[in-house]
């Protein structure tokens, strides 16, 4: 077995494949950019995956951002009630029983929904990530056992009540807040596997090294363990904002959480208050905000599965080889 880490790995596919000579700080610095940033780019561009989720992902960090400079927030009266989609340039997705612009409500609702999913898969990653990493590099210890142990307690207590509840106690209006209420369920799953994975890389013969050769625990986690699990991170971090994105809406369609804020959710939940399913003339009123949390959700899919190409460590070395010293591709 190697005594090399994964990303040593690369570095020495890099310069076999370029049979380069021991190079100075700055062609090293140049060889670093290209195997962390200029490979993985041209990675994510080989994989449709990859483009189709950043894009979408793009599009809506676009609307949350630059869309609520560009687009007035709506209000009661802002247009003729129930006016058809595609009919009206100025209201191009027709407009609801306030008359309120759904455009409008689509674009102003997304940045707090991006705080949610923020807050959210921070915390219900961050925390598995810990416990994980600790558990799994502790094996044995008591500080496995509890660790484990408590996440197995909070495995067993259903997670959608204990959300009611706790909204029901605090009340939450603050967009952070709620994501983190969301995101308190959603780690205990990703904490064991991540365990798991720690286990696995806590037998490899690069980390046994650094053991041997009196490096800290803190170092050989941040080196050795926690550098090898990014990629594995990062995947399940758009899969959680996901689900983030899907127990908010449904959260606010039930009216469980308070209406303080333009979501997606509310507009479904007016719209059906509103009998839009039996009613023709509003069904772009559910229509749109249920496309809205499809497109975002088939987004962060498509771009976790795209992560695993650019993580692949043989894949980012092909890549860098095609890139000379002068930064250019090799003739």
């Amino acid at each position: 077995m190697s005594n090399e880490r994964p990303d040593d790995e690369l570095e020495t596919l890099f310069d076999a494949d370029i049979d380069r000579e021991p190079t100075p700080r700055s062609q090293r610095l140049k060889r670093q950019f290209d195997l962390y940033v200029v490979a993985p780019a041209r990675v994510a561009m080989t994989d449709w995956r990859a483009v189709v989720g950043t894009a979408i992902i793009t599009i809506f960090f676009l609307m949350g951002t630059v869309g609520v400079w560009l687009v007035d927030r709506p209000t009661s009266g802002d247009a003729p009630v129930l006016e058809p989609p595609f009919q009206n340039p100025n209201y191009i997705l027709g407009t609801d029983t306030f008359g309120q612009p759904i455009g409008a409500q689509l674009i102003h609702a997304t940045p707090d929904m991006f705080r949610m999913v923020f807050a959210g898969a921070v915390v219900s990653v961050g925390f598995a990530a810990l416990v994980g990493i600790l558990s799994g590099f502790l094996r044995g210890s008591k500080i496995d056992t509890i660790l484990m142990s408590i996440t197995d307690i909070i495995i067993t207590i259903p997670g959608l009540p204990l959300v009611i509840v706790l909204i029901a106690i605090f009340q939450p209006r603050d967009p952070y807040v709620i994501g983190v209420l969301l995101g308190l369920d959603n780690w205990p799953g990703l904490a064991r596997t991540v365990r798991s994975q720690v286990l696995s890389i806590r037998e490899e013969s690069y980390v046994e090294a650094s053991q041997i050769m009196g490096v800290s625990t803190g170092t050989i986690l941040r080196r050795d363990v926690l550098a090898q699990l990014m990629p594995y991170i990062t995947v399940n971090s758009a899969l959680a904002s996901r689900r983030i994105i899907f127990e908010s809406v449904g959260l606010y369609f039930l009216g469980i959480l308070p209406f303080t804020t333009f979501n997606w959710g509310v507009m479904m939940n007016i719209a059906y208050e509103g009998q839009a399913l039996s009613r023709p003339d509003m069904y772009h009123f559910l229509a749109f905000p249920l496309l809205t949390i499809f497109l975002m959700s088939f987004g962060l899919v498509l771009f976790s599965q795209g992560m695993d190409s650019v993580f692949n460590v043989r894949l980012r070395a092909r890549h860098s080889s095609t890139i000379d010293d002068d930064g250019g591709p090799e003739p």
